[in-house]
């Protein structure tokens, strides 16, 4: 199971240390006469023009409930900008609490849950009040009397009884209407170590496992790894080969760029490099304190710059503005040489035209910093090597690294200070001691830095390498004592965390601002992944897992390729393993595919589940996610879900062949049912109840009806299920059950993957009666079609009234989009079937309205069909029942399909990674997680009529033409003109589409009667005689057509190619619109 737990924890005991106190009984007003009756039952009208009925509503249908004051477009803003907005306009009322908040932090807690606002002490009075009620002979406690102890220990006059009510219930998952301090502290500890759990697995992080490697050919180190602008990698070693890798480390281009050995002299060797992308060089670094150009595109000399003081062992670069570089190279001697170059191009072609020297343009340092153009500085900073130097353009400084401990990092200014206080202090300590200071910079011996122009760190045993982060204003370093060291940059006494974990010296290190991490590998070879703001260890690749063998000689993360780049005897790459992320607009609510969604009247609240076992809740009044835990199910995908009848336990099923039952507000595992050993896959799964008991029912693809009891008396954690029914045994299904759906009192239906249904009697457990879903008409093939049903639902007013004893009751999916009608009263029979899915694909989920009026099918591509059945199937008729709506939710399998109708609204989730609310009447209200939270009741925010991008952009979402298909070509479209009425032969049912509004037609008298009233007054004569002196000339464009009486303008030639029309506004079809036999008046 993920963060390396075994077992979930089912229960938590409270064990604090109080103080003597006082008894709570002595402070509170005994509790007479009170009801456990909560003004939260009362609900008001919403802002709909339907009301909502108050059985069945939610408990908690408080204040959001009630009309806001606010206009809907002012909710609408408010809502938008409620993030970003910091000024705010009269009447602005929540803005101006916003900025109450900002001002007060203290009101902002209100916004906070009650469990989030208690702290320890809050927890030391209340287990004494517990105590106090158990001393007085209560053990456990009613809603009026944990009202009043919260209200009263916890001290806080803002929260109202709707909280209150609202965590009661959570905490009594039972509904047995009463808690205990077990309980409260179980439900305490396990939200709180959930929400942990979920911060961690949203950090996971890890390496693919082993490296990918390139093998080398035996040769010196690689001193260095650089990316270039295109993505290219650039590695150099000590005998001067230059290497050009793809991202992927496929080999583009090798060169040697010392293959010519001076006579009697030793080889030359680099010491590091770096490159100038925007002037296309490559810079080296040799042993002959040399720094040379090189083309970076073809590797051929350029110039260099010769004669330096000392060897330049690290090297950088950086573009600090137009035509304007600096040079960075620290030395054997510990100085940190600065070069600065104005007119960069005009700079580096002088020096191209110079003498060569070993066939190489070259220039003295001497005479090079006598350019105007360049600037030459020599920081004396450090007491041994310089073991890495980076000039960092956002500060401006130079930062710089050596093992001397006194001096591990320095980052320092480049131009000295021109401070004049300072500079007055150092006259006067000068005068003071009697010795000259010199001041001058440049060539000769190294200057040091005043004490205010750097920032030093003094480390134990130096400083290997280092990063350093702006954004997140965090320096680390790394050394020989294996630890790696967090700094705030401008604090050098102590570092603000130390990150322990390798056990070799480290060599290389990394911050990834964007993802908030820190990369380090060590000298032997392991790689290790940190958080920044947790400190703690991510991942760890050792070698044995990376096989990554030999010295480590170059590192270097792309953020690019989310990858490491690692050198040692081989080039070896280690890939972040990555999930693949939405891309521009697209919105997720999960990471993994979503299986199954549900709604819990009693709190309000949305719950999916996806295929990594991690469930979320989320508030359906805002979309805002409330709740996540994950390793439900260890690794095995959620498959289905349901609620026990008062909506407070979440009953899940796996592939893992495992009930379990959850309290889903703190992640806290309440039973496991299953099978001795486990079991097969759990397809679907149904809460019922037959008389005075309560059952839980799992089909799956074990082929049987487990059916498990659910009875409060029952401390077993682990439960097996009750034995099977005989007839299932004798007379079961033969295939894989699918789905289940129950009509209470006493009914029940299976349908498997073979497409036979059978109709249960719970109350007997035998079969009722048993039908074999029926092939398309005019299929072909019929062995090879898929027959298997995948949702069922009963018409509860049908099934249950004897009225409508011979009409249909049960609806099931079928093969090619079809849904069957079923009577299952009088023995069973097939009634009738219609085409559900216009696109013939097969139908995943069905949904009806309490009333069984309006029919919901969800199809496989994302489809959701709204048809009228409540006149349907009564008898054995064929009609099928009238299209209400259809559009397109998303764009894979939708998963999840259920009706809110205390709110008239559509829950759906999809293959898509998607939760998504609607409208009954199709208006998209919003995806759950995304960064704008909507307002149920206010229209005005939600998304309608805007529709999901992913949806809009999707091919299978636009219209389709016969024209587009290739079935006509242009010219049979224009010559249909000609035609007359047998042109077109398709009938209005047969067309793709259908005009929904007339289009308006006028008369030649009507237009030139509104122009010369509306649009040109009497006075204009003139101007009148310009437009319609044209007015009688014929038009010849291959016949008379409808468009031939707008009379006003010329009509241009039809193009020869036809874009695709944008049939989605007016739902007309200009290619098929009859044309119009008329001449123009006045020919």
């Amino acid at each position: 199971m993920p963060l390396g737990k075994k077992n979930r924890p089912t229960s938590a005991q409270g064990k604090i240390e109080t103080q003597k106190v006082p008894s709570i009984l002595t402070e509170i007003e005994p509790v007479r006469g009170t009801t456990g009756h909560s003004p939260l039952r009362q609900t008001g009208q919403r802002r709909h023009s339907y009301k909502v009925p108050s059985a069945g509503g939610s408990e908690l249908g408080d204040d959001r409930t009630e009309k806001s004051p606010n206009p809907d477009w002012l909710e609408r803003e408010l809502l938008r900008q409620e993030h970003r907005r910091y000024s705010f306009a009269l009447g602005d009322t929540k803005l101006t609490t916003q900025q109450h908040n900002i001002r007060y932090p203290a009101s902002s807690l209100s916004k906070l849950k009650i469990e989030q606002r208690v702290s320890l002490e809050n927890l030391k009075k209340l287990k004494q009040a517990f105590e106090d009620f158990e001393k007085a002979g209560t053990r456990s406690l009613g809603l009026p009397q944990f009202r009043l102890i919260i209200r009263k220990c916890l001290g806080l006059r803002d929260i109202s009884d709707a909280q209150i009510h609202e965590l009661f219930m959570k905490i009594d998952y039972s509904g047995q209407g009463s808690v205990e301090w077990d309980e409260f502290c179980t439900y305490m500890q396990l939200e709180y170590t959930e929400k942990e759990e979920s911060v961690i697995r949203s950090k996971q992080v890890a390496f693919a496992l082993p490296a990918n490697i390139k093998p080398l050919s035996h040769g010196e180190p690689i001193l260095r790894i650089h990316p270039t602008p295109d993505g290219t990698i650039v590695t150099v070693r000590e005998d001067g080969t230059v290497n050009y890798w793809s991202s992927k480390l496929q080999l583009r281009k090798s060169k040697n760029m010392f293959h010519e050995k001076p006579i009697g002299r030793m080889p030359k060797w680099a010491t590091d490099f770096t490159i100038m992308p925007q002037y296309n060089k490559l810079i080296i670094g040799t042993g002959d304190r040399e720094i040379q150009l090189y083309e970076l595109s073809s590797l051929e000399p350029y110039c260099q710059l010769n004669s330096l003081e000392t060897v330049p062992l690290k090297l950088d670069y950086c573009y600090t503005g137009p035509d304007e570089c600096v040079i960075v190279y620290g030395d054997v001697q510990g100085c940190v040489n600065i070069i600065l170059m104005t007119s960069v191009g005009e700079t580096l072609r002088l020096w191209k035209k110079l003498p060569r020297v070993e066939n190489v343009p070259s220039i003295g340092i001497d005479h090079a910093v006598q350019s105007p153009n360049m600037t030459y500085i020599r920081w004396k900073v450090h007491q041994d090597w310089v073991t890495e130097v980076k000039y960092f353009k956002s500060i401006p400084a130079v930062a710089s690294t050596s093992n001397h401990e006194a001096s591990a990092l320095v980052i320092g200014c480049i131009l000295p200070s021109t401070n004049i206080e300072q500079q007055m202090r150092e006259i006067k300590e000068v005068c003071r001691e009697g010795k000259p200071k010199k001041v001058a910079y440049g060539l000769g011996s190294p200057q040091q830095r005043a004490a205010c122009d750097q920032t030093v760190f003094p480390i134990y045993k130096g400083v290997m390498t280092f990063d350093i982060c702006k954004i997140h204003n965090l320096l680390v370093t790394g050394g020989m004592d294996r630890l790696i060291r967090m700094w705030n940059p401008y604090v050098p006494g102590r570092p603000t965390g130390i990150l322990k974990g390798h056990s070799a010296p480290i060599f290389y290190l990394h911050i990834s601002t964007k993802d908030s991490r820190i990369f380090s590998v060590s000298t032997d070879n392991t790689a290790r992944i940190w958080d920044i703001q947790d400190q703690s260890c991510l991942f760890a690749a050792h070698p044995k897992a990376s096989l990554l063998y030999g010295d480590l000689s170059a590192c270097l993360y792309s953020s690019a390729v989310k990858g490491l780049y690692i050198a040692t005897d081989s080039l070896a790459l280690l890939s972040l393993k990555t999930k693949a992320e939405p891309q521009g607009c697209f919105i997720m609510s999960h990471k993994e595919v979503v299986l199954c969604c549900g709604y819990s009247v009693e709190f309000r609240q949305v719950v999916s589940c996806t295929e990594g076992s991690v469930i979320k809740v989320w508030d359906v009044d805002t979309g805002n996610q409330v709740f996540e835990y994950g390793g439900a199910h260890g690794l095995s995908a959620i498959t289905c879900m349901t609620f026990d009848p008062k909506g407070r336990r979440l009953v899940t099923g796996g592939r893992d062949g495992y009930l379990k039952i959850w309290n889903f507000n703190n992640g806290h595992c309440l039973k496991t049912l299953s099978r001795e050993n486990g079991g097969a896959e759990i397809c679907d799964c149904s809460y019922l109840q037959v008389h005075r008991n309560a059952f839980i029912i799992s089909v799956g693809w074990d082929q049987r009806i487990d059916v498990y009891l659910d009875s409060p008396e029952d401390t077993h954690h682990v439960q097996s299920p009750q034995p099977s029914w005989q007839d299932d045994l004798r007379k079961g299904h033969k295939e894989d059950i699918l789905c289940i759906a129950q009509c209470p009192p006493y009914l029940l239906a299976t349908a498997s993957y073979d497409g036979e249904i059978i109709v249960w009697n719970l109350v007997s457990g035998h079969i009722q009666c048993r039908f074999l879903s029926p092939l398309p008409p005019h299929s072909e093939d019929a062995h090879l079609m898929d027959r298997s049903v995948l949702s069922l639902v009963f018409l509860r007013t049908r099934a249950l009234d004897a009225a409508f004893s011979s009409a249909a009751s049960l609806l099931s999916s079928g093969a090619q989009g079809h849904v069957h009608f079923w009577n299952v009263l009088n023995g069973g029979k097939f009634l009738t079937s219609f085409k559900a899915s216009r696109l013939q694909q097969q139908i995943t989920k069905l949904a009806v309205t309490q009333d069984d009026c309006l029919l919901f099918a969800a199809d496989h591509v994302g489809y959701i069909y709204v048809y009228d059945i409540e006149q349907c199937a009564l008898t054995r008729e064929q009609k099928p029942p009238n299209t209400v709506n259809f559009w397109r939710a998303h764009i894979g399998s939708i998963t999840g399909l259920q009706i809110i109708e205390n709110d008239r609204v559509l829950l759906t989730s999809s293959t898509d990674c998607t939760v998504r609310l609607w409208s009954i009447h199709g208006e998209f209200i919003g995806t759950f997680g995304q960064p704008e939270r909507w307002s149920l009741h206010t229209e005005s925010s939600w998304k309608h009529p805007a529709v999901p991008y992913e949806v809009l952009i999707d091919p299978l979402s636009m219209p389709s033409h016969c024209m587009l298909e290739g079935k006509l070509t242009m010219s049979d479209v224009l010559s249909s003109g000609s035609t007359g009425s047998t042109g077109n032969t398709r009938t209005e049912s047969e067309s793709p589409n259908k005009v929904r509004h007339p289009l308006p037609s006028f008369s030649d008298r009507e237009i030139e009667e509104e122009i010369n009233s509306s649009f040109y007054p009497e006075h204009g004569k003139w101007l009148r005689h310009e437009i319609f002196k044209h007015a009688n000339k014929t038009l010849n464009h291959g016949g008379p057509k409808a468009y031939h009486t707008l009379k006003y303008f010329d009509v241009v030639d039809a193009p020869t190619t036809c874009e695709k029309p944008d049939l989605s506004l007016a739902g007309i079809d200009p290619f098929i619109a009859s044309s119009v036999d008329e001449k123009p008046s006045g020919i």
